[in-house]
């Protein structure tokens, strides 16, 4: 797929012209033409701040749906998408903040996304969750959160003095990064899921360098992302781990470890071998819902029940990298 770079006048406040835009990414999975990082950081940008018309804008995300994004675009719309909130600030210590996006939640299996988090915590590591608080028909995070008595964090402000107390600070998207959770919002409008779904999963919403979780659901993000990790994301932002989702959550499956993969800097290190099989199946909750789930992992903690032992792994790998983060010189 070629890449094209399209004159086009940007005026803040403006009308953004995007007809041209569409007219090349708008020409099918095959005869579409890809952005330039630029172009797409300056299209994503006027998508923000809303100066691209309700009709353009439902072309454009249409379009990049069927034509997926290169990793110029990605990079591109990542690069608006971060500029449009604040960074937060990280407690100073040993380890590097550790970002667990989750905006997928639970259908089958009991969402552990929060056992995780809690696990990397209590290690001493700054962790941000941040995601949806809910979606029908799946358990959140949020939800799971909620029960262990971890409230939502409504700021900033909230959120930086979470971490500093050692606490997991869950974040909505909605507080994070306002106009982004717009962009997600659309999923209802149209139906189907945009790039912000996958801007969301990859951002670093920090000043200094972090650890990123990051998980994917559909193979051909597998090479997407990794190229972007390895060619297009800034080394001064730190880290990423990259793995299958867990029905699209960052943590580890807890009945048969995922493969990840460490980005650092110019470097690709396979980190966790995928299981083919698993002899002794751990003991999970009973049930998939919030209550039972948040009970579970309180014995977890408790030291009741073991922690399984691919999320033990994910916890070891994670403290590893985020001590590496923060005692690189900046």
């Amino acid at each position: 797929m070629t890449t094209v770079s399209i004159p086009h006048t940007d005026v803040a406040g403006e009308p953004f012209p995007a007809a041209r835009f569409i007219k090349e990414i708008g020409r099918g999975k095959n005869g579409a033409r890809s952005m330039t990082r630029m172009d797409a950081h300056a299209l994503y940008r006027a998508m923000l701040d809303g100066r691209v018309s309700d009709l353009e804008l439902g072309g454009i995300l249409l379009s990049m749906r069927i034509k997926g994004e290169s990793v110029d675009e990605i990079a591109g719309f990542l690069d608006a998408a971060e500029a449009s909130f604040a960074a937060l600030a990280a407690p100073v210590g040993a380890f590097a903040p550790i970002i667990i996006p989750s905006y997928n939640g639970a259908r089958k299996m009991a969402n552990l996304t929060a056992l995780l988090a809690l696990l990397l915590a209590r290690a001493g590591a700054p962790v941000l969750v941040h995601g949806v608080t809910s979606d029908p028909g799946r358990i959140t995070t949020a939800e799971v959160l909620a029960a262990l008595d971890v409230s939502a964090c409504a700021d900033h402000t909230q959120a930086e003095a979470a971490m500093a107390r050692g606490e997991v600070a869950f974040m909505p998207i909605e507080a994070l990064a306002p106009r982004l959770a717009w962009m997600l919002s659309l999923r209802r409008v149209l139906g189907v899921r945009n790039s912000t779904h996958t801007l969301v999963k990859i951002m670093q919403p920090f000043a200094g360098p972090a650890l990123r979780l990051v998980s994917y659901t559909h193979p051909e993000y597998l090479e997407m992302l990794g190229e972007y990790f390895l060619t297009a994301s800034p080394p001064a932002r730190g880290d990423a781990f990259l793995m299958r989702g867990t029905e699209g959550e960052t943590v580890a499956n807890a009945n048969k470890a995922q493969q990840i993969d460490w980005f650092h800097g110019i470097e690709r290190t396979l980190l966790v071998e995928k299981q083919l099989q698993v002899d002794d199946l751990p003991h999970l909750p009973a049930e998939r819902d919030a209550a039972t789930t948040a009970e579970w992992i309180a014995a977890v903690l408790r030291g009741e029940v073991p922690v399984p032992p691919s999320i033990a792994e994910q916890v070891a790998q994670c403290l590893m990298a985020s001590r590496q983060i923060a005692a690189r010189p900046r």
